[in-house]
């Protein structure tokens, strides 16, 4: 899979966003706005479907930015009605250059009761074995998607209705989804039953909005409302509002904990909960678990700022932006070369040599998935002449993959599935290395009591190893779940 760029190859990434309205005039002008305010969870391509009477469905798809591709108004113009979905996203593995524009979301099928849309964010655990036996069925397959199976279920089943159709589909589909879906006169969003990934309602006007984040709200002027619960579909239309059925077997919420940590902008709520407020509450809990003597607490931006914010104020070692972020590195900057990526991190962080040099520096930052972002991290700070680093990591180990929407390398190349803390430290050469420990993540969520070991209340299998939906198209291509003994 392509990094966002040739710089960034060493975090999570989230590989969806999206975001549906219905109930206003020229709806895919709103959604463009949301998917802008999302582009964080997608950086690859993005479309967007609408709806006319008269005109019917109307699609586009487009690699890149949203600004890049969604902001002319020649494009806006093909996109009339007033309702509209999108969707932005990562590739999928092995995807490359615009012969994969098909696997492009939303995807659209004609029904026999008229046409669908569907964005959906998150990964179908079970999506091979459904594709084959969807092929084997007559179904021909447009994308390498595993979203494109719930079209193909959909068409297969025997409901009068497309709500009714989609959760005939979704409930043969086993892993995380958050769906927003849209027929010619009705809006849907719909939540796995175990919620791994967010979905969240707004009101604008007389319209409504669904949304993967609250900060994709705030930039059209909607609402926020409440989040779709786990387990939940919505069916919305501009006469009725909303509508709520339960299509599937309650079960006990288990929500991404690293929407927290890091995937979630700091604007945006979850739970009721401020993102940026957690993040510095991270940074307060990794000050009492690994306490330090030094000069300079540091963040890794932006990532890193909030927890480095919390981390200062409960240790009383002053803040300070010891490294600063080029903003404006963007995609097409330059074509990497070997000369230019062998100036690594360079391009997108400098180290502020004034503020460091001679310090003892806390460095805080999100994660370490790799290892490779943080050695040369750390050089930069040596080479500014601090005199000790040391590393505060506002997560635990990442020592599994994860099979639920996130991009994550394989377990052999996650350095804590194959270090223990110490070795890292020895690894990375920096003086001291720590992470927030599970209970401490759990506690500055707002779970007072930390993480329960029997019922866990967040989806943590990164971390843990437990999964709470099997991977079955993992396990039958060889992976080994955790053991008793690890």
């Amino acid at each position: 899979m392509p990094p966002a760029h040739p710089f960034d190859d060493d975090k999570l990434r989230e590989e969806c966003g999206i975001f549906g309205v219905v109930g206003v005039t020229d709806a895919a002008n709103f959604v463009a706005l949301g998917l802008h305010a999302l582009q964080h969870r997608g950086q690859e391509a993005g479309g967007i479907v609408s709806h006319e009477a008269g005109q019917g469905f109307n699609s586009a798809r487009r690699f890149g930015y949203v600004r890049d591709n969604f902001t002319s108004q020649s494009l806006m113009q093909t996109l009339p009605g007033p309702l509209a979905i999108g969707h932005v996203r990562y590739s999928t593995a092995g995807s490359k250059g615009p012969t994969q524009i098909r696997d492009v979301q939303p995807f659209f099928g004609e029904f026999s009761m008229g046409g669908a849309a569907i964005a959906h964010n998150g990964n179908i655990t079970n999506a091979d074995a459904l594709r084959r036996e969807l092929i084997e069925r007559g179904s021909i397959f447009q994308s390498s998607s595993d979203s494109e199976c719930i079209i193909h279920l959909m068409a297969r089943s025997l409901q009068r209705d497309i709500p009714s159709r989609m959760e005939d589909a979704l409930r043969r589909v086993e892993g995380a989804f958050s769906v927003i879906a849209m027929t010619r006169t009705k809006l849907i969003g719909v939540r796995d039953p175990l919620g791994v990934r967010p979905l969240v309602l707004g009101k604008i006007g007389d319209g409504w909005v669904l949304s993967s984040e609250t900060c994709a709200l705030d930039i059209i002027g909607a609402d926020y409302v409440r989040e779709i619960e786990p387990g939940e579909m919505v069916v919305i239309t501009a006469e009725k509002g909303v509508e709520s059925v339960r299509p599937f077997r309650p079960q006990k919420s288990r929500f991404c904990i690293f929407e927290h940590v890091y995937f979630s902008r700091p604007d945006s709520i979850i739970g009721g909960r401020s993102v940026y407020e957690t993040r510095r509450q991270i940074g307060v809990e990794l000050a009492r678990e690994a306490p330090v003597e030094a000069d300079l607490v540091c963040p890794v931006p932006d990532s890193g700022t909030p927890a480095a914010i919390g981390f200062a104020h409960e240790s009383g070692i002053p803040y300070g932006m010891g490294i600063v972020r080029n903003q404006y590195m963007g995609r097409t900057f330059i074509e990497p070369t070997e000369q230019i990526r062998n100036m690594g991190v360079r391009l997108k962080l400098n180290v502020n040599r004034a503020l460091i040099e001679g310090k003892r520096v806390v460095l805080v930052d999100d994660s370490v998935v790799r290892g490779t972002t943080s050695r040369k991290i750390k050089e930069m700070i040596l080479d500014a002449g601090a005199a000790e680093v040391h590393f505060r990591i506002a997560s635990p180990p990442t020592a599994w993959p994860c099979f639920y929407g996130v991009d994550t390398p394989q377990r052999e190349k996650l350095l804590a599935a194959t270090m223990s803390e110490e070795e890292m430290r020895d690894h990375l050469q920096v003086d001291s290395l720590r992470f927030v420990t599970l209970d401490g993540l759990y506690r500055a969520v707002g779970e007072a009591q930390g993480r329960n070991p029997d019922q866990p209340q967040y989806c943590d299998a990164c971390f843990s190893g437990e999964y709470p939906v099997e991977p079955a198209d993992q396990i039958e291509k060889g992976f080994k779940l955790k053991t008793a003994a690890e």
